[in-house]
C-alpha cells in the first residue's frame, strides 16, 4: 500500500515539488502577520510546523477532491491516471482526506481551540467547491468565473494559517493583512493558468487547458498579466512591512524572467516553452512568498541581533 501511494504522489501530488512551495506559503503567512504586529523574531517551531502541516493537508485534500470531481472525465479521456488504472481507489483517497481533516482538527485544538472556528469556515467553502457551488453546469460554461470562484480558497487557507500567529498572540487580525491575502488569490491564478498552458502536441482530447479555451496567444498573456498583477500587490504588501525596495528588486527580476518565458512561448509554443512557464509559475510563487515573510523576518531578526 505504501508503495502504491508513493507512486500516486509522484504522479499526482509530488511532495518534493509541492513541499517547498507550501512551506514558503505557510511560514511566510505567519511571518508576515508577525511583522505587521511589530514582532522581530520568527514564530516558534511548533507553530511553524503546525501551520505547514495544516496547509499541506489542505492542498492534498484539494487534489483528492479533484480526483472525485474529475473521475468520469479522467476515465473517459485519461485512463492512464492512477485512480483510473486501479493503482489507488477513490475510497482510499477519501479515507486519507478524512484522516487529514481529523489531524487538522487535532492541531487546531492543541494550538488554540479558537482556530477551529476559522478552520470550519475554510472547510465550509471547500465543501461548496467540491459540489461546484451546486451550479456545476453553469460554472463549466463560464470558465473565468469557475477559475475565480475556486481561487478564493487560497486566501481562506492563508487567513487560517496567519491565525497561527495573531490569534495565538491574542490580538485581532493586523491591519495590512489584506494585501497578503490578495497576493495569495492572484498567485493561485498564476499557478493554475501556468500549469494549463500547453503546446499543440501536448493537448489531450477532453482536457480544457487555457490554451484550448483562450488560444495560444491569449493564454500566456493572461498568465503574464496575473504575474504582473501579483507583483503589484506584492509591492503593496511589502510596503506594509517596510520591505519595499528589496521586494521590488527581487520581484522585478522574477517578473523579467516570467516575461521572457511568456515571450518564448508566444514565439514558439513548444513543449519546452510550456514547461518553462509552469516552472516559472512555481519559482515566481516561491520568490513572492519568501520576499514577503521569511526573508524580511530574517533581516529584521538579524538586525536585532547586530544591535545587541
Amino acid at each position: 500500500m505504501i508503495a502504491r501511494f508513493i507512486v500516486y504522489q509522484r504522479e499526482r501530488f509530488p511532495v518534493l515539488a509541492h513541499g517547498p512551495l507550501i512551506a514558503a506559503f505557510s511560514a511566510s503567512a505567519m511571518c508576515f502577520s508577525a511583522l505587521l504586529r511589530g514582532s522581530g523574531h520568527f514564530p516558534s517551531w511548533p507553530l511553524l510546523l503546525s501551520g505547514f502541516a495544516s496547509s499541506f493537508i489542505f492542498f492534498a485534500q484539494l487534489r483528492i477532491a479533484d480526483e472525485f470531481k474529475d473521475y468520469a472525465d479522467d476515465l473517459a479521456y485519461r485512463p492512464y491516471r492512477p485512480v483510473q488504472r486501479g493503482l489507488v481507489s477513490l475510497r482510499e483517497l477519501g479515507v486519507i482526506g478524512v484522516a487529514g481533516a481529523l489531524l487538522q482538527l487535532a492541531i487546531a485544538l492543541l494550538i488554540d481551540p479558537a482556530l477551529c472556528l476559522i478552520l470550519a469556515g475554510v472547510w465550509a467553502y471547500f465543501g461548496l467547491m467540491t459540489k461546484e457551488f451546486f451550479v456545476s453546469r453553469w460554472l463549466k460554461a463560464h470558465p473565468v468565473i469557475y477559475l475565480l470562484s475556486h481561487m478564493f480558497i487560497m486566501p481562506l487557507i492563508d487567513f487560517y494559517v496567519t491565525a497561527f500567529d495573531w490569534l495565538v498572540a491574542r490580538v485581532p487580525p493586523p491591519a495590512g493583512l489584506f494585501w497578503f491575502l490578495a497576493v495569495s488569490f492572484v498567485n493561485g491564478i498564476v499557478i493554475e493558468v501556468g500549469r494549463k498552458i500547453r503546446a499543440s502536441e501536448d493537448e489531450e482530447r477532453g482536457v480544457e487547458t487555457y490554451t484550448v479555451l483562450w488560444g495560444r496567444r491569449a493564454a500566456p498573456l493572461v498568465w503574464l498579466g496575473a504575474v504582473l498583477a501579483t507583483g503589484g500587490l506584492g509591492v503593496a504588501a511589502a510596503a506594509q512591512i517596510h520591505f519595499t525596495l528589496p521586494g521590488e528588486l527581487l520581484l522585478g527580476a522574477l517578473a523579467a524572467a516570467a516575461a521572457w518565458s511568456a515571450l518564448t512561448f508566444l514565439r514558439r509554443p513548444t513543449h519546452a516553452a510550456s514547461k518553462a512557464i509552469e516552472l516559472m509559475s512555481g519559482v515566481w510563487t516561491l520568490g513572492m512568498y519568501l520576499s514577503l515573510g521569511v526573508i524580511p523576518m530574517a533581516v529584521r531578526a538579524g538586525s536585532a541581533l547586530v544591535q545587541r
